[in-house]
């Protein structure tokens, strides 16, 4: 287990492959843990530095009382980099982790050489939505959005054909700290990134899921068409979460986009 004081809070996180490695980041979603990337890890090359970590709120990472800021989110995955005295990171987000993703790609350049927008935007929902989420979780706690969750993040047919898996990520999204889920929620509703990633200039591969009912794949088709140069692979029958419901596509699409880069 690996977990460090960064700053105002102890981060957990799991470094592992050769440290003279290109090093990967991967960022995770609202209401997971790194384990959600696992299937994805498994599949990639050995010679590659592999980053997981718990971010603020989440897992086993301090959860300290909201609401958050992205500027908090963006700078622990910073502080984490220069901990581990990470550079050239390719940095992988989805949803929340694409928004630290974006922002890590505007105020952090010095360690990032690319991104993975997955599953996200530069803007999800309106401040409203999110608020009421956040209400809702305060006085019904996490469970209360559990099932119409399960429904955005994977298909009605992967939700048949897998219930163990669908249980199984339900569970880990009702044990997140509360205060953690409704931070995290906070920051999601004040923050857009348009202006800052129309910005960008560094490779960007954008993935979507044609069943993801929280950030459709137009949306994320957007996003991903604000940096120049960048490319978009859309994986079918995916929801929100295509490195759980689709972890061999979602490898094989990375690797070829870090193949395409040179970071292997």
């Amino acid at each position: 287990m690996q977990i460090e004081k960064l700053a105002d809070i102890r981060v957990h996180y799991r470094d592992h492959g050769p440290h003279d490695g290109p090093a990967v980041l991967f960022v995770n979603a609202l209401g997971t843990d790194f384990r959600i990337w696992d299937d994805v890890v498994d599949r990639l090359p050995d010679s590659l530095r592999i980053i997981q970590y718990d971010k603020r709120g989440h897992g086993l990472t301090d959860a300290p009382d909201g609401p958050y800021f992205m500027g908090d989110l963006v700078a622990d995955a910073g502080r984490l980099l220069d901990h581990l005295g990470a550079r050239n990171v390719v940095v992988v987000g989805l949803s929340i982790g694409g928004f630290i993703a974006q922002g890590l790609a505007a105020e952090r350049l010095d360690l990032i050489r690319a991104m993975v927008l997955s599953n996200t935007a530069t803007k999800i929902g309106t401040p409203e939505i999110w608020a009421d989420r956040i209400a809702e979780v305060r006085a019904h706690g996490i469970a209360a959005l559990a099932e119409a969750t399960m429904e955005r993040w994977f298909s009605r047919k992967f939700r048949d054909q897998h219930p163990d898996v669908v249980a199984g990520c339900q569970n880990m999204l009702t044990r997140q700290p509360l205060e953690g889920y409704a931070g995290c929620a906070a920051a999601i509703g004040e923050s857009d990134l348009y202006a800052s990633t129309a910005n960008l200039k560094l490779p960007t591969l954008g993935i979507a899921g044609t069943e993801d009912g929280s950030t459709p794949p137009d949306l994320v088709r957007e996003t991903t068409n604000l940096v120049a140069g960048s490319r978009f692979h859309l994986i079918r029958g995916s929801g929100h979460l295509p490195c759980i419901d689709n972890p061999g596509e979602y490898a094989e699409t990375l690797c070829s986009f870090l193949s395409e880069i040179g970071h292997t």
